[in-house]
């Protein structure tokens, strides 16, 4: 069995998802699959009719892989959409998807789609300029959690604590002519320096950590220096992140959870690409095992239903001739 790991980094580097990729190499030579690891950038797109068993990567003549494993996050731009979209179309699977991979990277999207499933997010505003300072007073108030609407690892997210603080933030971004989409989003202050990430493969939640931030920062990720510790999931944690990554038909999320004090908890955000080296250092499994194996076992599972019903169909049209 092959399968591709979309990846738009140095596997041997620190580039964010580095860690990541190594491990499904590993994970996957254990159970004897053939990997491999591509760049978006490789591809050559051609559409036809004619050949749907092969694509062109570097200018090769190459046939398809088993499955698609994506491990590209945040800011996917159109080519890597239009790979996915068109390995898609020759049949093939990929986990996670393109659609959902596009509606994640939105962050405001994606609290659109779970707003709407009746999911508890913070209150959010699509910034525009000039800004309304007293109407972000008004709906969402001070402090206020600014973020740009693409971003992974923390960055690209601001916490202005009062008014002014807002005011001299909106001001420099509108001088410096910066063209990038903001969202204003409620600060959950009993959730200040601390989260929760929770792992959810193929509908099953395998792991969950406690992330806190060391240097009395509001964000606590693993990659900018936050501590992690392993978290037992409760049944509501469970059913959240569950139900989060349902929503978004994700087949492989990070799902992001705040503490909301006695309101429970908030979905902060979902990741389609997920890193989990923190998860893998606190908590006694092999998150890069736990991917191939349920993505594997859909495949087998899908295998054998298409078997059956090709099967079925047989039947159906010897038993019509015969009669």
């Amino acid at each position: 069995m092959e399968c591709w790991i979309l990846f738009d980094g140095e596997t041997e580097g620190t580039d964010p998802g580095a860690y990541e990729a190594r491990r499904l190499i590993e994970a996957g030579r254990r159970k004897d699959l053939d990997v491999r690891v591509i760049r978006p950038e490789q591809f050559d797109l051609v559409v036809t009719r004619d050949d749907r068993k092969s694509v062109l990567i570097d200018g090769n003549v190459v046939r398809l892989p088993d499955f698609v494993l994506t491990r590209i996050s945040g800011d996917v731009n159109y080519f890597t959409m239009a790979v996915l979209r068109h390995l898609e179309r020759l049949g093939v699977p990929t986990y996670n998807r393109s659609a959902p991979i596009d509606a994640v990277k939105d962050k405001l999207h994606s609290l659109q789609i779970l707003a709407e499933s009746g999911i508890p997010v913070p209150v959010t505003m699509l910034g525009k300029f000039p800004v309304d300072v007293d109407l972000v007073k008004k709906v969402i108030g001070f402090p206020v959690v600014v973020k740009t609407l693409v971003g992974t690892h923390g960055n690209g997210v601001f916490l202005c604590n009062d008014e002014s603080n807002f005011e001299d933030l909106m001001q420099l971004i509108r001088q410096t002519g910066a063209d990038t989409q903001l969202l204003f989003q409620q600060f959950i202050a009993s959730s200040k320096g601390r989260d929760l990430r929770v792992m959810v493969i193929n509908g099953k939640a395998v792991a969950a950590m406690e992330r806190r931030a060391t240097d009395g920062s509001f964000k606590a990720n693993f990659s900018r220096g936050g501590m992690v510790k392993e978290f037992k999931l409760t049944p509501a944690i469970e059913e959240l992140a569950i139900e989060t990554a349902r929503v978004l038909d994700l087949d492989i999320a990070g799902i992001d959870i705040l503490f909301d004090g006695r309101k429970g908890y908030k979905i902060c955000e979902a990741n389609s690409a997920p890193d989990f080296r923190g998860l893998e250092s606190c908590c006694d499994i092999s998150v890069a095992d736990e991917i191939l194996d349920a993505m594997i076992s859909e495949l087998r599972k899908n295998k054998e239903i298409s078997e059956n019903i090709t099967d079925f169909g047989i039947l159906r049209r010897k038993a019509k001739f015969a009669s």
